[in-house]
């Protein structure tokens, strides 16, 4: 893959990266539509060791996307400030890239499925294991095995941070 960056001065470490894509819960997955025509999507995610798990049905042209190719993109917005006076943003953004694989098996979809529930309803256990033995049948979870990720941020966050 290997995506050059045009303003290397503004790109995040590999660590501050992986910050933003651990302290954020929702982002876009692009995947190779039909036609030609790429396809994003808003979704709920978690990240953990380089990877993105992402739920949903097990139907979709999503799947119908996913089953045509599997590679796909991963995109995360972690600050996006309008500073007027400036005709600018202050921006902080991560993106992915690799290939997606469902993941199927009770135990480890269980297990992912639990890590999912705590990173987007903590501290509400009994929910947690309810909701999941509710929608264990028609749930669908799909894993970013990252292969590439880059992050960039604004200059004036980068003169802030110092």
């Amino acid at each position: 893959m290997n995506v050059k960056m045009r303003l290397v001065k503004q790109s995040l470490s590999l660590e501050r990266t992986e910050d933003v894509f651990k302290g954020n819960t929702s982002g876009v997955l692009s995947l190779s539509g039909t036609d030609g025509y790429p396809y994003g999507v808003p979704v709920s995610y978690f990240y953990k060791d380089k990877k993105v798990y992402i739920h949903g049905a097990k139907q979709g042209y999503k799947h119908e996307c996913i089953e045509r190719s599997n590679k796909a993109c991963f995109t995360v917005i972690d600050a996006d400030d309008i500073v007027a006076e400036e005709f600018t943003t202050y921006y902080r953004s991560a993106v992915a890239f690799g290939k997606i694989r469902i993941i199927e098996g009770s135990d480890e979809l269980r297990s992912v499925m639990e890590e999912l529930s705590d990173c987007l309803t903590p501290n509400d256990e009994e929910k947690t294991k309810e909701t999941i033995s509710g929608s264990f049948d028609r749930l669908r979870v799909l894993c970013l095995e990252i292969e590439e990720m880059t992050g960039k941020e604004a200059i004036e966050l980068i003169k802030e941070e110092k």
